[in-house]
């Protein structure tokens, strides 16, 4: 090769090279994109031909085994009996873990999502989708052995929208009471399994099935189930026995469901069911004199997408939080002449205070704990502490070497239970006023390990997208 052909080539090189570096410069490859926002994949949407299939909710019945059981504690609903995430035991916790403890007692394959047991005497109820048989599943089994004593289910069509079935069963001594993905509810009796009624919301109500289905979990209240519809009425009750409607609340804002649920609370001397809506946050009476009546609302803090329940902080204000950047608010209930008014007290973004994408924080002795999303800052995916009222300034967090993700936490006596996303479970000594990490083990190779924690006996159960695990904490 000649130079006059090496200088030649070199040149048209050199100029290619310019060209490509200001075609880099000057092009935006990221011209078309858009910012996502919850919704706009749309696979939350169920086509005219789904949502008009005839459900027979409850249609068919399993027997497997007998069942006897001495247990007694409970973890009834979601967030436990007080629906706090707490619970005192007697049973001494185990906290020397080695190469087999905590032991695995029992585990069982699950359909793909985050639906999450309750256990009443020694049985444990959950909801699963099984894609084979197209149908949610409502399975009763044994919290020692995990046999399972019998199932009902009926079909239903749905598709893998980031799990399927992501709801917790109410129960009580007579009844147990379900929620499956597209809002079928389904109520009973606890022993038997026998069928005593039915709803479809989509069909009765008009309700529309959220985004990535239902995390709405029910509640049982003096025997009648609490509903929040959000279709044409926004909260009903219903008779666990009969199946009657004994009021229903109007939607006349057309306010939407969400993935939290009813939570009662008592304010200003006054019970009610709080919800957080997609549209606003509402108060609706709970007393036999006017109970389906709004005793409040307020819609200046509304996030498109909400998981987890609004929180009772003392002194007539209520914690609301969100994810997707909603960050938390403090609302404020006022009461004067029997009428109530509720006002945004305060709101920050996730980086600046107490926030929560999936799970709801815990309030022990006016302090309150939580897990901050991932647009939290510095603060991001960390075990923090903050005083009530002040939700901004920490007392502790618990550092960027121990993070955790969308998992579940609870407190059992005066310890705190992580689990993070893909299985490794942490024990905590938690106080007001600091953090140590007391043991931690990978418990399974798991992914997306969503599924609130229930509790009861000295039996831990945990899940993640495709199994349930139940563990002996007992030493």
């Amino acid at each position: 090769m000649t130079n006059r052909t090496i200088k030649i080539f070199v040149v048209a090189a050199t100029g290619i090279s310019l060209l490509l570096l200001l075609y880099w410069q000057l092009n935006d490859p990221t011209k078309d994109f858009q910012v996502y926002k919850p919704g706009m994949d749309k696979t939350g949407e169920v086509s005219d031909s789904v949502s008009s299939e005839n459900v027979i909710i409850g249609e068919f019945f399993k027997k497997n085994a007998d069942f006897q059981s001495d247990l007694t504690e409970n973890w009834p609903s979601f967030r436990g009996v007080n629906y706090d995430n707490k619970i005192i035991t007697s049973y001494k916790i185990n906290e020397n873990w080695d190469i087999k403890e905590p032991k695995i007692v029992w585990q069982i394959p699950t359909g793909e999502g985050h639906a999450a047991p309750a256990i009443f005497k020694g049985l444990v109820y959950f909801i699963d989708y099984d894609e084979t048989l197209k149908a949610d599943i409502l399975k009763c089994l044994s919290l020692e052995t995990g046999e399972e004593v019998w199932r009902r289910w009926y079909n239903v069509h749905i598709k893998r929208n980031h799990g399927m079935s992501r709801t917790i069963p109410a129960v009580t001594e007579d009844y147990v009471v379900t929620m499956g993905p597209r809002c079928h509810v389904m109520c009973t009796e606890r022993v038997s399994g026998n069928l005593l009624w039915g709803i479809d919301l989509e069909k009765q109500y008009k309700t529309e099935t959220p985004l990535w289905y239902t995390g709405q979990c029910p509640i049982i209240i003096d025997n009648t189930a609490i509903l929040a519809v959000g279709g044409t009425a926004l909260m009903i009750a219903v008779d666990c026995k009969t199946g009657k409607i004994l009021w229903e609340t109007p939607n006349e804002k057309n306010w939407k469901m969400s993935h939290s649920s009813v939570i009662p609370m008592t304010i200003q001397n006054k019970k009610m069911f709080v919800y957080a809506s997609v549209g606003g946050i509402i108060g609706i009476s709970a007393e036999p004199a006017d109970k389906g009546k709004i005793l409040w609302e307020i819609s200046d803090w509304a996030p498109s997408v909400i998981a987890p329940t609004p929180i009772y902080l003392g002194n007539n204000k209520i914690f609301v939080t969100g994810g997707y950047g909603a960050g938390g608010a403090i609302l404020e209930i006022a009461e004067k002449n029997g009428n109530f008014t509720a006002k945004l007290d305060s709101k920050f973004a996730p980086h600046e205070g107490l926030a929560s994408e999936q799970q709801t924080p815990i309030i022990n002795d006016g302090y309150i704990y939580g897990i901050q999303p991932k647009d939290a800052g510095v603060n991001r995916n960390q075990l923090i502490c903050y005083q009530i009222p002040d939700l901004k300034t920490p007392i502790w967090q618990s550092g960027k070497e121990n993070r955790y993700g969308l998992g579940p936490y609870m407190q059992i006596n005066d310890k705190f239970l992580i689990l993070d996303d893909e299985g490794t479970l942490s024990m905590l000594q938690v106080s007001s006023k600091s953090f140590k990490l007391i043991n931690q083990k990978r418990i399974f190779e798991g992914h997306d390990a969503w599924g609130p924690f229930a509790f009861a006996n000295g039996y831990l159960l945990l899940r993640d997208s495709k199994n349930i695990y139940c563990l002996n904490l007992k030493p």
